[in-house]
């Protein structure tokens, strides 16, 4: 029978052996060719042989720890528990990468808009899963996002957006029993100061940018580049509305678009004549469904930013972001005296209303309103010429 594991065995044992414990059943010290020596125990579960190593000789273990193990495995395996299955589950544990693709697939694309999946998938890309992927989503610590949060103090808003996915994150993987409850790291993570900006173009900053497009328009810059701007200046349309706008979600007749999805749900966009205009007299592609095509057939265009940062130059208004065409629609109201509730309602900030509110459209103070905001643009664009189109009765 084999002695007793010591220390002077465990030392002698050549690369390539295999020793066992004389007292314990099972326990062994297995030598690799590199000569590093492993405690393993061996034990029978369900007619089949198993294996499951308890520690490196020299790495905290000795032949005393290692028996002290050997007899806690034994009694889980007299429980009805598997050490080896444990340890391959350890072993396996979702990194965060794993965890990220099952999010996108079995949560986000059930629970969210396809444009915040998008959103999501971008952000999860570009930014945090080249900081935490390899990381187990069990073992992830306050102090890895706070690093993480850290890293990106540049860009403070896109940190704070970031943050709050995180922690959302962390909270469904708490749901699907991969952390304990009330883990999440992202709690207690102060969050960056966000100063609000509030760009929007003055009168003689409008006129500069009519110029502009006049001119970019003049010189072949793609019309559906150009409609899309001025669509934004005058319906106060967010720039993802605009751009996946469809066809079918024009009604020229009611002086309306229909969006089925929108930041807020579908709603309902009250066209001013300005807008009216620009759409009865845009190019339709033929196959393409998008009001704002792209220069792949039957697609969307997706980047306005290049072409804006050429316009906006012409204009000398580098520093106004797209988004800040809505800011300017709506500080053109503001000043023609219109009511928050309005202002709020042509942004699309209210509850949407049903489709039948618009009926009797020109009894709807949206569109006188919506008409008298965007004249107001186009006016102050064409230095005062602007062509207003009537808007037309229904019925």
């Amino acid at each position: 029978m084999a002695g007793k594991l010591t220390k002077r065995r465990v030392d002698s044992a050549k690369p390539g052996e295999t020793i066992w414990d004389g007292e314990i059943k099972g326990l062994g010290l297995r030598v690799w060719a590199s000569g590093a020596r492993s405690y393993i125990l061996k034990y029978r579960r369900g007619g089949v042989q198993r294996w499951v190593t308890i520690g490196q000789h020299g790495d905290g273990w000795t032949p005393d720890k290692a028996r002290r193990e050997a007899e806690r495995l034994k009694g889980k395996i007299r429980d009805g528990i598997d050490p080896a299955l444990e340890a391959k589950i350890e072993r396996d544990a979702d990194t965060f990468d794993a965890f990220a693709d099952r999010y996108l697939k079995d949560y986000a694309k059930s629970h969210k808009k396809a444009s915040t999946v998008r959103e999501e998938t971008r952000a999860l890309k570009n930014h945090i899963r080249p900081a935490l992927g390899r990381y187990r989503i069990k073992d992830i610590q306050r102090g890895d996002i706070a690093r993480f949060h850290q890293g990106m103090k540049a860009h403070p808003y896109a940190a704070n957006r970031y943050l709050a996915l995180l922690s959302h994150m962390f909270n469904v993987a708490e749901d699907w029993g991969l952390r304990p409850e009330n883990s999440n790291p992202c709690r207690r993570v102060k969050k960056y100061k966000e100063k609000a900006r509030e760009r929007f173009l003055s009168p003689e900053e409008l006129k500069r940018l009519g110029s502009a497009l006049a001119k970019a328009e003049a010189t072949g810059e793609n019309v559906y580049v150009i409609a899309a701007i001025r669509l934004l200046l005058f319906t106060g349309a967010r720039l993802s509305e605009i751009l996946s706008l469809r066809w079918e979600h024009v009604d020229l007749n009611a002086t309306l678009l229909r969006l089925p999805e929108s930041k807020t749900g579908a709603k309902t966009i009250a066209l001013p004549a300005p807008a009216v205009q620009i759409l009865t007299d845009l190019p339709r592609q033929v196959k393409n469904p998008h009001v704002i095509c792209g220069a792949k057939k039957g697609a969307a265009l997706v980047n306005l930013q290049k072409p804006w940062r050429r316009i906006r130059a012409m204009a000398n208004l580098e520093d106004v972001r797209l988004h800040d065409l809505r800011h300017s629609f709506a500080s053109v109201a503001a000043a023609g005296g219109m009511s928050l509730p309005l202002i709020g309602s042509l942004l699309g900030h209210s509850q949407p209303q049903t489709t039948a509110r618009y009926a009797h459209f020109a009894d709807d103070p949206r569109h006188a309103a919506a008409n008298a905001v965007a004249s107001a643009i186009a006016a102050s664009m064409g230095g005062g010429n602007a062509k207003v189109i009537p808007l037309r009765k229904s019925g």
